[in-house]
């Protein structure tokens, strides 16, 4: 651990400066000590898993029956090459499973499945009762639109005929009469 590395990148950072005797790199060097003795673990669980699954290849006809030449760790280290370093311990409560017969893996699955199936017909319905609510609501609130107006022309009987003909004459008399006397005749048919 370079601490003046770590000094830096908290500076770069944070803009904060810390000393090399801050207490903060005592909790940094805590942190290495549980990170590598979990990777350490981890490791061994990885190894342990891969001689098994090397195991059931070879019984099952896969893999060669002979080791290869060097035998690697999950590091791709040889296995033993390290005679200072401790073998890695049995990871507790690790169980390996017995060799029994492959199941295949489904590659290909069904287009819709009767889940999807049972959303789309529920979304369906949903929209034609939506589509049936916004028609029935048009047409509730909508004006009905007016009733056409259509005139027949009635026959005139031969009474009106002439009283119509009469009226017009008497406009055109009383278009002839000086102004006074047609502003008291005027005055007179508004009564």
């Amino acid at each position: 651990m370079d601490q003046q590395k770590l000094r830096t990148l908290v500076f770069d950072k944070t803009g904060v400066k810390i000393d090399i005797d801050d207490p903060i790199f005592a909790l940094v060097a805590l942190n290495e000590a549980v990170l590598e003795e979990a990777v350490e673990r981890h490791i061994a669980a990885i190894d342990a898993a891969s001689r098994e699954l090397t195991q059931h290849a070879r019984l099952a006809g896969g893999w060669p029956a002979a080791p290869p030449a060097a035998v690697l760790d999950a590091t791709n280290e040889p296995i033993g090459r390290d005679a200072g370093r401790p073998a890695p311990a049995p990871v507790p409560g690790y169980v390996p499973t017995p060799p029994g017969p492959v199941r295949p893996i489904a590659t290909q699955s069904m287009a819709i499945t009767p889940r999807e199936s049972r959303l789309l017909a529920a979304a369906a319905g949903i929209a034609v009762l939506s589509a049936l609510v916004v028609v029935g609501a048009q047409a509730l609130f909508a004006k009905p639109a007016p009733a056409p107006i259509i005139e027949q022309a009635k026959a005139l009987t031969p009474e009106q005929m002439l009283a119509l003909r009469n009226a017009e004459k008497l406009t055109k008399a009383i278009e002839k009469l000086d102004p006074k006397t047609r502003n008291q005749l005027q005055a007179e048919l508004q009564k």
